[in-house]
C-alpha cells in the first residue's frame, strides 16, 4: 500500500480510537475534536498537493533518513508514542473511568480557542515555508534557506507552538486532567527538541543568527 493512502487511513484511525476507548460514539467533544483534526489533517494534504508537492513528500521522509541529526530519531519516536499514549488516556480518563472532575464550561470553550489557534499556526507553518520538514535536518538537496514571513515573523517555531497549543487544547475539551499532564509531557520534549534543532540551524544554515536576532522568541512572545 502506498504510505501516503496509509497515513491517510492513519489520520482516521486516532480519533476513532478516541470513540472506541470511551465507549461513547456520542461524546460530543470528541466529534470537535475529530472535526478539528480530520480537517486539519486533510485540507493540509490538498494544499500540498495542490500548491507545494516537493513538501508534501518531504512530510512522509522517514527517520533516519536524509542527514537527519542522530539524536533527533530518538526524539521522533518519543513524540509517536507520546502522541499514542495521550490519545489513549483521555477517553479512558475523561470518558471510561471518569478518574478527572467534571470541567467547568468555560473550561471546555477555552479548549476549542485553543484549538483555533493551533489551525492556524499549523496550517500556516505549512503554507509559508516549503522547508517544514518532519525531521531535524538540512535540507541541502531542496537548496533550504531561512524563512522569516508570515507566522515566522511571529515566532521562530510556529508549528511546534500549534503542537504545543493541540496537546494542551484537547484535554481541556475532553475534560481530562491526565491528558493535559500528558500534554505537558509532549510540551517539554518539544522544547528540548526545539533548542538541539536551533543549535544545528545556528551552526548548518546562513542567516539563522540574523533572523534569531530579528525574531526574538522561539515560542512564547515576551516569554522564550
Amino acid at each position: 500500500m502506498d504510505k501516503k493512502i496509509a497515513f491517510a487511513f492513519l489520520y482516521i484511525l486516532f480519533p476513532a480510537l478516541l470513540f472506541l476507548l470511551a465507549g461513547d460514539w456520542g461524546w460530543r467533544e470528541a466529534w470537535v475534536f475529530t472535526i478539528w483534526f480530520l480537517l486539519l489533517c486533510y485540507s493540509t494534504i490538498l494544499y500540498l498537493y495542490r500548491k507545494d508537492p516537493a513538501l508534501l513528500a518531504e512530510r512522509y521522509r522517514q527517520p533516519g533518513t536524509g542527514n537527519q541529526e542522530p539524536w533527533d530519531r530518538f526524539v521522533v519516536y518519543g513524540l509517536v508514542a507520546g502522541f499514542t499514549a495521550w490519545i489513549v488516556i483521555m477517553p479512558l480518563d475523561a470518558q471510561r473511568f471518569g478518574w478527572s472532575p467534571i470541567f467547568p464550561l468555560w473550561l471546555r470553550f477555552l479548549g476549542v480557542a485553543g484549538l483555533a489557534g493551533s489551525f492556524f499556526f499549523i496550517f500556516r507553518s505549512y503554507t509559508d515555508n516549503t522547508f517544514l520538514s518532519p525531521l531535524v535536518r538540512i535540507q541541502k538537496e531542496r537548496g533550504q534557506t531561512v524563512v522569516s514571513t508570515g507566522v515566522y515573523g511571529f515566532v521562530r517555531h510556529p508549528m511546534t507552538l500549534g503542537g504545543i497549543l493541540m496537546f494542551l487544547s484537547t484535554p481541556l475539551l475532553l475534560g481530562s486532567f491526565y491528558g493535559i499532564i500528558a500534554g505537558l509531557a509532549l510540551t517539554v520534549l518539544l522544547m528540548i527538541r526545539t533548542v538541539g534543532e536551533e543549535r544545528m540551524l545556528m551552526r548548518e544554515l546562513e542567516g539563522y543568527g540574523e533572523y534569531c536576532r530579528k525574531v526574538r522568541f522561539r515560542l512564547l512572545p515576551c516569554i522564550w
